[in-house]
């Protein structure tokens, strides 16, 4: 983390250690990519906090989420993210979560909105999974977790997927196209461009 940016948050004052283990998708959904199973557990990156659900809504309004897109959201939590692009949207939706507990608390909630036909949430590690199929990926993740996911992200996403992140960017290395402070909240945007592709790891 970068302390003196960091906002006081209820990451810094919520403690507990998360259960994980690593999943994936496989089969189900007809035209949902799949997700490596069976990687070994770790602890989290990230505790878990949800982004406001006005925070959600500028997000994916930012992105330009509409029916034709596949978002993936790396750390969803409680699923709001996915399941209000699928349902206010249009959109289909991956999520990805390192917590058994936030991904059954996900699968209820698309049940409850009705949208269990166009999302998935997966209990996995994000620098595990395979999210090449995106069109808009969704983040609310810490500084370095952003940084050491960014070479992924231009490795594995093509030219023109968008790029959404709450709060943190992706450091200098990949400054963003545009910035929006929202009810006082930073909501960074990017799209992958032919640069970044050559610049990824092989």
């Amino acid at each position: 983390m970068i302390p003196d940016q960091a906002p006081r948050t209820p990451f810094e004052t919520r403690r507990g250690i998360l259960k994980l283990c690593v999943a994936g998708i496989a089969g189900g959904l007809t035209g949902l990519p799949a997700v490596a199973r069976d990687a070994p557990a770790r602890q989290p990156d990230v505790p878990y906090e949800p982004s406001p659900q006005p925070i959600v809504n500028k997000m994916l309004q930012i992105a330009g989420v509409g029916r034709n897109d596949l978002l993936y959201d790396l750390g969803c939590g409680d699923g709001r993210i996915v399941i209000t692009a699928a349902r206010d949207y249009g959109a289909r939706g991956v999520g990805i979560d390192l917590d058994p507990e936030r991904i059954a608390e996900a699968k209820a909630n698309a049940k409850k909105a009705g949208v269990e036909d166009k999302v998935r949430f997966v209990v996995g590690d994000l620098f595990e999974a395979d999210f090449s199929d995106a069109t808009v990926v969704t983040l609310f993740l810490f500084p370095g977790v952003n940084r050491r996911l960014r070479p992924e992200l231009w490795r594995q996403l093509a030219v023109g997927t968008r790029v959404v992140s709450h709060i943190w960017d992706m450091g200098p290395e990949w400054p963003p196209e545009r910035t929006e402070i929202f009810r006082g909240r930073k909501i960074h945007f990017w799209t992958i461009t032919d640069a970044r592709k050559k610049a990824a790891p092989r």
